[in-house]
């Protein structure tokens, strides 16, 4: 044994190798004779239970007796259960009001230091006088100490009152709002705030004068539920009346503005705290919610006074189109109401089969000039000039091609015969043109006010409140 002893402590301390091996030898053994514990679950770990007494000395369970009796005792209910301990087991007997008062009397036993365990003996008498009787006990002793608590009631009550009313004036100053808040929607906002936050503090302080925070605590607790329920039930309302604040604030456009909004076309005619009301240009109302208002995208026609009308002619494949270009701008520069700058502009857009497109493109003051009249006119102008010069306005050309030769003889054959026909038609008689007689309300290119009056009429007669300032400035 000391050679094998020897041979190992050599062969450890020349070769670490072998060392090395044997402490991998040694890890796979442990895992090998401890197979079942690796693979057991970890259960919940439990703090073990106190060991019991091999040998129990007689004073101590006269101490745990005489403990257990004195402490019941002190307590009427429990009076009359008697206790008797062996070997520090608990036996409890007597008699009780009820099963409450029996597990009363089990949970102050087992609490003692030396107890192994309680036989509950005890017999429930479920007795009238002994169940109904500390009920009236206890209903006097409550209505002794609410009593008492009258006077602190009363002025929690008081100071709850005057913090309410105090907030109620402040939310009434009306005068103070407007000048704080931009404008009278918000001026109701923080007003009604300040209501509802010095009631707030006047509930939070009466709670706290009767020395109810545990109360609070609850109550807090379940409006915060109470709000998070509330605040999903109503999120579109909310959303709606978050985007009235936005926009109030914000003042994306004015009263009478020509605007678009997701699609909708027509004049503003005011902004509420529910919904944005246009007229149509038909003159019909529309109302559209604030929140979509909000999130939408908004075109104003109304912001820059200046605005470019385009429209499109086509000249024949053969025509010049530089020359065209250049005869269409001197028409359209000719007509007084096209600004001179930025003075029109014409560009080719497509070439077609038959014709090349040209776009030609203008501006106007909407506050001096009418946006569609001045469109129109510019197109006449164009129209008359390119046809004094001799350009062609191509209408559209579709070539047949017949791949059987009767069918194009017998067409051929069809055409001739009616040649005649044609000739002795009467001529189609041309229309009248504008410059032979002019006609006041088409060449009047002034603004129309039509709809801007019905806007203001409507703004006038309406008492619904309007968040549009006009002594804002516009985001």
């Amino acid at each position: 044994m000391i050679h094998f002893n020897y041979w190992l402590r050599s062969s450890v301390a020349t070769q670490p190798r072998f060392a090395l091996l044997l402490a991998l030898g040694s890890i796979l053994l442990c895992t090998v004779v401890q197979p079942r514990a690796l693979a057991e679950p970890v259960g919940e770990i439990v703090d073990p239970e106190p060991l019991i007494e091999a040998v129990r000395e007689r004073p101590a369970d006269a101490r745990i007796a005489e403990r257990i009796r004195n402490i019941y005792q002190q307590i009427e209910a429990l009076a009359d259960v008697g206790v008797d301990v062996r070997e520090g087991v608990v036996m409890l007997s007597g008699t009780v009001a009820n099963d409450k008062q029996a597990q009363r009397a089990l949970a102050l036993a087992i609490r003692l230091e030396g107890v192994v365990t309680v036989d509950d003996a005890i017999d429930r008498t479920m007795d009238l006088q002994g169940n109904v009787l500390p009920l009236l006990d206890q209903f006097k002793s409550d209505l002794q100490s609410y009593s008492r608590a009258i006077p602190l009631l009363l002025v929690a009550l008081l100071s709850f009152f005057c913090i309410a009313f105090a907030g109620h004036i402040l939310a009434k100053w009306s005068s103070l709002w407007q000048r704080v808040a931009p404008n009278h929607f918000l001026a109701q906002l923080m007003a009604q705030a300040v209501r509802v936050i010095t009631l707030l503090f006047g509930f939070v302080f009466a709670l706290n004068l009767v020395g109810a925070t545990a109360l609070m605590g609850t109550i807090l607790g379940g409006a915060g539920v109470l709000g998070i329920a509330i605040g999903f039930a109503v999120r579109d309302s909310m959303e709606n009346y978050i985007s009235s604040i936005m926009l109030s604030l914000r003042q994306p456009f004015r009263a009478n503005d020509h605007v678009i909004i997701d699609q909708h076309e027509g004049k503003v005619i005011r902004l509420t705290s529910r919904a944005t009301i246009l007229m149509t240009l038909d003159g019909n109302h529309l109302r559209i919610p604030n929140s979509t208002v909000f999130k939408g995208v908004i075109l104003n026609f109304s912001s820059n006074p200046e605005r470019r009308f385009d429209f499109e002619l086509g000249v024949d494949a053969d025509d010049d189109p530089i020359a065209a270009m250049k005869t269409g701008l001197d028409a359209i520069r000719e007509l007084e109401f096209v600004l001179g700058e930025p003075g029109p502009n014409a560009i080719i857009t497509t070439v077609g089969d038959s014709n090349i497109v040209i776009r030609f493109m203008g501006w106007v003051n909407q506050s001096q000039s009418d946006f569609g009249r001045t469109r129109s006119l510019a197109i006449r102008a164009a129209i008359a000039a390119l046809a004094e010069q001799g350009f062609t306005l191509p209408e559209p050309i579709y070539r047949l091609r017949f791949d059987q030769p009767l069918a194009a003889n017998r067409l051929e054959g069809e055409l001739q015969s009616s040649e005649p026909a044609r000739a002795d038609a009467a001529p189609r008689p041309s229309p009248p043109s504008m410059s032979d007689e002019h006609d006041d309300t088409i060449l009047n290119v002034a603004p129309d006010t039509h709809l801007e009056e019905k806007v203001n009429t409507e703004r006038f007669a309406s008492s619904e409140q309007d968040l549009l300032d006009q002594n804002r400035p516009v985001e």
